[in-house]
């Protein structure tokens, strides 16, 4: 009589656990998000959870990891390296900002923003702004660059212009979330990219680049 085999564990897709967390963190929020939601979304036990990400902090951690590899994630950081200026570098973050935070297969908006605004745990809400001072430094570093190539003036507020684009994605991720579209998302962009090449530039906002 053959013995009977015990019945081998459901296969565990780490990936597309922490791809299910990410949205459930993104669309909810840090602390709106329960170990029994993530369980429920994640399709495991508790126990099966915190054997493989550790505590919920943890698995949110590996969630931003995650997410810091999705357009989402990358698209500023591509356009600072991709563009030949700091204006159209901007430009296309604007842009992009409008189409990435409208997207119909994931939650709305920007996660960092969007998790930033709402959350109170000390430690998500010191590794969100890391997050969002790093994207401030690395624009203003580009900005920067193009004054010190004689391609901007000499005294450009490379932070100030930094901190303008930072504020305006906020803006644009909130109105995301509050059921913007991506056509008036792309009308913000083009005003919002106007203004920074018009202050970056020197000229008043509204004049003419001639």
């Amino acid at each position: 009589m053959a013995t009977k085999q015990r019945g081998r564990p459901r296969s565990f897709d780490r990936d597309e656990a922490l791809e299910k967390a990410l949205h459930a963190f993104w669309q909810h929020g840090y602390e709106a998000t329960s170990v029994a939601d993530l369980t429920r979304s994640l399709g495991i036990g508790a126990p099966s959870l915190y054997a493989a990400f550790g505590d919920k902090e943890a698995l949110f951690d590996a969630a931003v990891e995650v997410y810091a590899r999705t357009d989402n994630g990358t698209f500023i950081d591509r356009a600072l390296a991709e563009e030949p200026t700091a204006v159209a570098a901007f430009t296309r973050i604007l842009r992009e900002a409008a189409v990435g935070y409208t997207d119909p297969d994931r939650p709305r908006g920007c996660m960092v923003l969007s998790v930033g605004m709402s959350a109170t745990t000390p430690e998500v809400v010191a590794k969100l702004r890391e997050l969002r001072a790093l994207n401030m430094t690395n624009m203003a570093a580009r900005v920067q660059a193009d004054v010190a190539a004689g391609v901007l003036p000499a005294g450009t507020d490379a932070e100030k212009l930094a901190s303008y684009t930072g504020a305006v994605l906020q803006g644009m991720s909130t109105q995301a979330r509050d059921g913007a579209d991506r056509e008036l998302l792309e009308r913000v962009a083009e005003i919002a990219a106007a203004g920074f090449a018009a202050a970056a530039e020197g000229r008043e906002v509204g004049a003419s680049g001639a």
